[in-house]
């Protein structure tokens, strides 16, 4: 069992008040808050050993580069990675896409044709619009249902000989809905294309197995991982990485150089050019273990029970729909009939209720639906029961207020 009180001990800005009220913390789909633990890592870093990575001799030099490939490790073997160079730390989930859709760029031709879900956020949509613009690839779209879901049977459809991609969330930032990416892989691979999975939004609460998976490559980000922020992983297989050509030349990215050729090092050095976010890296190896010191299981669990306890409590106000009913995670996306959901977030924050509102970076998902945008809750292991009634009492008032 969790025991609330102690975790909620780990967050030190749980106990800020905003507006003068106690904070309640529903913004997690944004950002996830940071544990003691990781804080500590990042000033001890910059308190004990300041100092650049791989290039050093010197004793500084040394620890920070073992403290840093040690945490590499850390997240190699979190999502079950097969060798730690297949791990290339970035600057987060959006740059790990744009290192991916960048290589595909000088391997696509006009007339191949790539593959999106509609429940996808901006940054998995935009870098693959980019690449296709430059290669005369066509960019196909997999259809969703007005519960959230997507539509499998069409995604069927899509699929031929000419699909080289297939990029999905694991789970919607929108909507929370948990896409059956086993599914879209096993797919996708009878075909020969390769599939890019954006975690960013499942790691705070599923596992992924990367090998079980037989995913082709796999990104999220450490800040929704009680990590901070700046930081982040692509996973790819081996052979697909060596495949892609570099991403930005520089430092460290390279083996030899002369005016007349270069040659690039090998991974995960070919895609880390220049010097990294040292102290976020180290730290998002001590965010991994704080999470798996709890339990995914765990964690799951809790969030669950919320997430159950959330929805049935703000079904009973009047007017309020929620969009996305699928099987799903930790987000109830909604809103009130006749309210803007900006007009409701803003009342929200003056009783110190951090909640997102808008499109959340996923227009499209909101042009299905003619709406334009929600009010998102996103739920995290240390929210709580009576943070939820609060909500509940806050969104109202908010109703009454605004009707």
């Amino acid at each position: 069992m969790l025991d609330i009180n102690k975790i909620r001990e780990d967050f030190p800005i749980l106990k800020r008040e905003v507006h003068g009220k106690p904070l309640i913390y529903f913004d997690n789909g944004a950002t996830s808050q940071t544990p003691q633990i990781v804080i500590d890592a990042i000033v001890d870093y910059y308190t004990n050993y300041n100092a650049n990575i791989h290039r050093g001799v010197h004793t500084l030099s040394q620890e920070a580069t073992d403290k840093y490939e040690e945490a590499r490790i850390k997240i190699q073997k979190h999502f079950n990675a097969k060798h730690a160079y297949e791990i290339i730390l970035t600057a987060g989930t959006t740059e790990s896409i744009n290192v991916i859709s960048a290589g595909f760029t000088s391997l696509l031709k006009e007339g191949d044709e790539v593959i999106v879900s509609a429940l996808e956020h901006h940054s998995n949509i935009v870098p693959w619009q980019m690449m296709c613009e430059k290669t005369g690839a066509v960019l196909r779209v997999i259809p969703m249902e007005e519960d959230g879901s997507l539509r499998m049977d069409l995604f069927d459809e899509l699929l031929n000989n000419k699909t080289k991609l297939v990029f999905c969330n694991h789970v919607s930032n929108a909507l929370g809905t948990i896409n059956p990416i086993e599914t879209i892989i096993h797919r996708a691979h009878k075909f020969g294309a390769y599939v890019v999975i954006d975690g960013a939004q499942a790691c705070p609460h599923i596992k992924p197995n990367v090998q079980e998976l037989d995913v082709d490559f796999y990104v999220t980000s450490a800040h929704k991982m009680c990590g901070p922020t700046g930081v982040g992983m692509l996973y790819g297989k081996k052979e697909l990485l060596e495949m892609l050509p570099p991403y930005q030349g520089g430092g460290e990215m390279i083996e030899t150089v002369t005016f007349e050729k270069t040659t690039y090092a090998g991974l995960p050095h070919k895609f880390e050019a220049g010097t990294p976010n040292i102290c976020g890296g180290i730290a998002f190896g001590v965010a991994i273990d704080y999470m798996n010191s709890i339990g995914f299981d765990t964690i799951q669990a809790r969030e669950n029970e919320l997430l159950t306890y959330a929805t049935e409590k703000l079904l009973q106000i009047d007017g309020l729909k929620i969009y996305g009913t699928s099987h799903k995670t930790s987000v109830i996306s909604f809103n009130i009939e006749g309210i803007h959901p900006y007009d409701i977030g803003s009342i929200l924050d003056k009783l110190g209720i951090a909640v997102r509102t808008g499109h959340h970076c996923a227009q499209p998902i909101m042009d299905f639906y003619k709406i334009p945008g929600t009010v998102r809750a996103s739920l995290s292991f240390y929210n709580t029961k009576e943070e939820i009634d609060v909500l509940v009492t806050a969104v109202t008032k908010a109703k009454m207020m605004l009707s």
